[in-house]
């Protein structure tokens, strides 16, 4: 497939195949392909990069499964680094931001598969942070820990997710996809569910009519046609529920895990995986460039490679962190706005449904914002 006749379909409005797919990974223009899913992020998204206040709480990193490339988990407790909140500790990190006056909309909790709590301890977590601020958005639980949910307290998926929504869920984050391929999840995963089980998982969700995210990680032992197999899909599910809003490619990352001797994606690597799955996942709103996986520069160089999303302030991530990440621990508001404003884009505070909060219309300096980069002409602007 030429490059051409891909980006005739692009701007025709077609969806993308398999075989343009690959295709893109292969071209050996980077920028064509990115200036191609530029061309879409802005037919979508104008010149808007979407940011929120957020925090992680990641209150357990004791986790039965044994995936190879996770530098987070640990088997059980007292192993070397393993560690449970209280549900005090877990509560007392928002009643900190609450009280440093640092207002947020998200609270994002992620965890290990814990077989030695009972399952009270998620619903009253999350019933917990409610009572401390009713109106923040929960994103909690991973389609990987739902699934486990339902296996280790023998209860459906539906009953799970019913059962958390009315402790306080709000949406699903995204993570646990890895590569849907079995080849790699044998290789990498084979002890947690499987492709099937995680779509499965987000298709329950929908139709309850919870929003959700989607993920690939990407960078390790899978290839470009396990890529676009992953990519695709997720859009098809995408065409069956439409509860997908955003998209995150998410960088493997070597350290202190299993595959520490394959080395991370590069930078270059990284900006394809956003322009392909932009052009890729046509009916997927949103692609976010997580600055914490992916480093600051290249989130905001992603923002003309497909992504219009750079993720939050965050605070004290620990997945990423233990992998080797390099990135700080948390962000102000002025400074995810100054990276979005010098990345020439417009930065626009929003909820994790996507409802604007505010926009910034003028530049992190106070100066009224103009975008620095004119993408017709592919030049400065005077």
């Amino acid at each position: 497939m030429s490059f051409s006749a891909i980006r005739d379909k692009v701007r025709a409005g077609e969806p993308l195949g398999f075989d343009d797919g690959v295709a893109l990974f292969l071209h050996p223009n980077l920028l064509d392909v990115g200036q191609l899913a530029n061309d879409v992020r802005e037919r979508l998204h104008g010149q808007r990069t979407f940011y929120n206040r957020n925090m992680h709480i990641n209150a357990t990193n004791v986790c039965v499964a044994g995936c190879r490339f996770c530098s987070f988990a640990r088997l059980k407790t007292g192993d070397a680094g393993a560690y449970t909140m209280t549900l005090q500790q877990a509560w007392g990190r928002l009643r900190e931001r609450l009280a440093a006056n640092d207002p947020l909309t998200e609270i994002h909790i992620v965890n290990g598969l814990n077989d030695e709590l009972p399952f009270s301890y998620y619903t009253d977590l999350l019933t917990g942070l409610k009572r401390l601020s009713p109106t923040v958005h929960l994103k909690a639980f991973t389609a990987v820990e739902v699934f486990f949910f339902h296996q280790h307290y023998g209860m459906p998926v539906a009953e799970v997710l019913s059962k958390l929504r009315a402790a306080g869920l709000d949406s699903l984050p995204g993570g646990g996809a890895e590569i849907f391929a079995p080849r790699v999840r044998r290789k990498l995963c084979a002890d947690k569910c499987d492709a099937e089980q995680w779509l499965d998982v987000h298709r329950t969700a929908h139709r309850m009519g919870l929003r959700s995210n989607c993920t690939m990680l990407y960078g390790h032992v899978e290839t470009i046609e396990e890529r676009v197999d992953h990519l695709l899909r997720l859009r098809e599910l995408q065409e069956e529920t439409g509860g997908f809003q955003t998209f995150v490619p998410l960088a493997f990352h070597p350290d202190g895990n299993d595959l520490r001797r394959l080395p991370a994606p590069t930078a270059t690597e990284d900006l394809r995986a956003f322009a392909v799955s932009r052009l890729l996942l046509h009916n997927i709103p949103h692609v976010k460039a997580y600055w914490v996986m992916l480093g600051i520069k290249t989130a905001q160089t992603a923002q003309w490679f497909g992504a219009d999303d750079l993720d939050g302030t965050v605070q004290e991530e620990r997945i990423y962190h233990m992998a080797g990440a390099e990135t700080p621990q948390h962000l102000g508001v002025a400074d995810i706005v100054h990276l979005i404003d010098q990345a020439g884009r417009l930065p626009v505070e929003r909820d994790t449904l996507y409802n604007v909060v505010a926009e910034t219309p003028t530049s992190a300096h106070g100066k009224p914002f103009r975008r620095a980069i004119a993408p017709e002409a592919g030049r400065a602007l005077p």
